[in-house]
């Protein structure tokens, strides 16, 4: 999947999830809302298929079923309520509190109307005589308790008033004088009291178990000061989550970069791939473009991941802008190219390459009361961590060339010393990509696209497109996919003064980036 869409997007329970439990992580608690919602509609199945059907199919019983609220009423309701509850559990926008409460009040209501279907016919609870048993009752709770994480405390109190629902059924049927059935005290405690408080015990102990797994998995989470919250997204070299920050408050991105993918095992990491991690993250940490993402912190998890901390956006990025809404318009691209730039430029004053320069890694967001503000993402990290693991010239062990095919620089495919100019290319890539909607080069294999980069000259893109583009522009994408690194803009602070020469580069302002968010707002992820 891609992991910069998802990155940057917190579940629409998110925010309100922090206050449901601290004890369960947000993604396992958004398991127990699905989870409460299949349990709901298998209530629903089951009490249909064993209380009603037979009932509806058996010529003897029909007319006794059907005549009688007492007979049908209970299941139907029940049935009601569980599929009421699925539907309401279904929607994205309920918060986590108020889903796993209505789970809660399902586990009473439902527990009622199994009482109610068992015992509330008089001649059934005849027929019982003396020896009631135990209720399905019971064998709902536990499932229930086991299914819904819930706190201890709030298991047992659900527990308690569910168990209620038998005794509170029979002394109701008893006290309306509908039966004959009578039962003395001793009965009463020891047949309809004691057993469901033995149940409600097994439910905490339960509950306890799935709460302790629940804290064990959070505190497992915890890197630094900072808490893992929730799974955002997943990649070929690790996972991104959305983290809190302990005693700030303050809502972060980690990506965990798996020892595996810096040439280790999980039993450790190599003393060199931990400083250069190091030297690598100290420098992108010093870098103050507002275009840059910022880096909030780094470190080494337990098993090894390295981790970094990010600021956590919202928008979307130029990969998913595309798919969605097709090419953009020379003046907007040229005004998301500027600020890809300036990231750049500041990059490669400081010796650093960035190297996997693509539309998933340009990322835009509304940032405080700007529109179409782009941050760039994954800034040499990445790199830091697995040159340290293979010094060879490709920085692979599998000898596949590190990057993304589709934008990476003839020099780079060619496994040779890199600098700013590698960025370049990519970005006449991305440029490319954002005028036309297409790759530069296709290939069926990533080896023959890394073949077509450093030896087949581009089309232009005016040539791939119905869209007007500027032929100044049109130039300046094709000076950027040179073979020579020579012959293209020799820096990222060049390239953004050429853009802004080309002919209606300022035509896309603010007011209009403000106009298309507002009118594609409710299409953003």
């Amino acid at each position: 999947m891609n992991e910069h869409v998802t990155l940057l997007h917190p579940d629409a329970r998110d925010p309100t999830a922090r206050g449901v439990s601290s004890g369960f992580p947000v993604d396992l608690l958004s398991q127990s809302a699905g989870r409460l919602r299949v349990l709901a509609l298998l209530y629903a199945f089951v009490f249909f298929m064993a209380g009603i059907v037979p009932a509806l199919l058996l010529p003897g019983e029909r007319a006794r079923f059907l005549g009688s609220f007492l007979q049908w009423g209970p299941g139907v309701i029940g049935i009601v309520v569980a599929l009421l509850v699925a539907a309401v559990i279904r929607s994205a926008s309920l918060p986590l509190p108020t889903a796993m409460n209505i789970g809660l009040a399902f586990e009473v209501a439902s527990s009622y109307a199994i009482a109610a279907a068992e015992f509330a016919d008089p001649m059934g609870l005849e027929m019982h005589g003396g020896m009631i048993g135990l209720s399905w009752v019971a064998v709902w709770i536990v499932l229930f308790t086991v299914v819904v994480p819930t706190p201890p405390r709030r298991a047992v109190l659900a527990a308690l008033a569910s168990v209620s629902s038998v005794p509170v059924t029979i002394v109701l049927i008893i006290a309306s004088r509908a039966t004959s059935f009578r039962i003395d005290p001793a009965q009463f405690f020891f047949g309809l009291v004691f057993p469901y408080l033995l149940v409600v015990g097994m439910a905490y102990v339960g509950a306890r178990v799935v709460y302790q797994l629940g804290t064990e998995v959070k505190r497992a989470r915890e890197l630094g000061s900072y808490r893992l919250e929730q799974k955002l997204g997943e990649g070929g070299m690790g996972e991104v989550w959305r983290a809190q920050h302990r005693m700030l408050a303050r809502p972060a991105a980690i990506k965990l970069i798996r020892p595996s993918f810096a040439g280790d095992g999980p039993a450790g990491v190599s003393e060199e791939a931990v400083r250069r991690f190091e030297r690598e993250a100290q420098v992108i940490a010093r870098l103050r473009s507002p275009h840059t993402v910022e880096l909030f912190d780094f470190g080494i998890a337990a098993d090894g991941a390295f981790y970094y901390v990010m600021e956590l956006l919202d928008g979307l990025d130029a990969d998913s802008l595309l798919q969605r809404f097709g090419p953009t318009p020379p003046e907007r691209a040229i005004y998301l190219l500027r600020q890809v730039c300036h990231s750049l430029s500041e990059a490669q004053s400081c010796g650093l390459v960035h190297r996997d320069i693509k539309p998933a890694n340009i990322f835009l967001c509304r940032y405080g009361e700007e529109y179409d503000f782009v941050k760039v993402l994954d800034f040499g990290i990445v790199r830091a961590v697995r040159d340290s693991a293979d010094t060879s010239p490709v920085h692979t062990r599998e000898n596949a060339v590190q990057g993304t095919p589709a934008f990476i620089a003839p020099e780079q495919a060619m496994g040779t010393d890199l600098d700013g100019r590698a960025d370049i290319y990519a970005t006449g890539c991305v440029a490319y990509w954002l005028l036309t909607g297409q790759f530069v080069f296709t290939a069926e294999t990533p080896m023959g696209l890394l073949l077509q980069h450093a030896q087949t000259a581009p089309t232009p893109p005016s040539a791939r497109t119905d869209l007007p583009i500027p032929a100044a522009l049109d130039e300046l994408v094709l000076s950027c996919l040179a073979k020579d690194p020579a012959n293209r803009p020799q820096s990222a602070r060049e390239l953004s003064l050429r853009l802004a020469e080309v002919d209606g580069a300022s035509a896309w302002t603010q007011e209009r980036a403000r106009e298309w968010w507002t009118t594609h707002q409710l299409a953003l992820p």
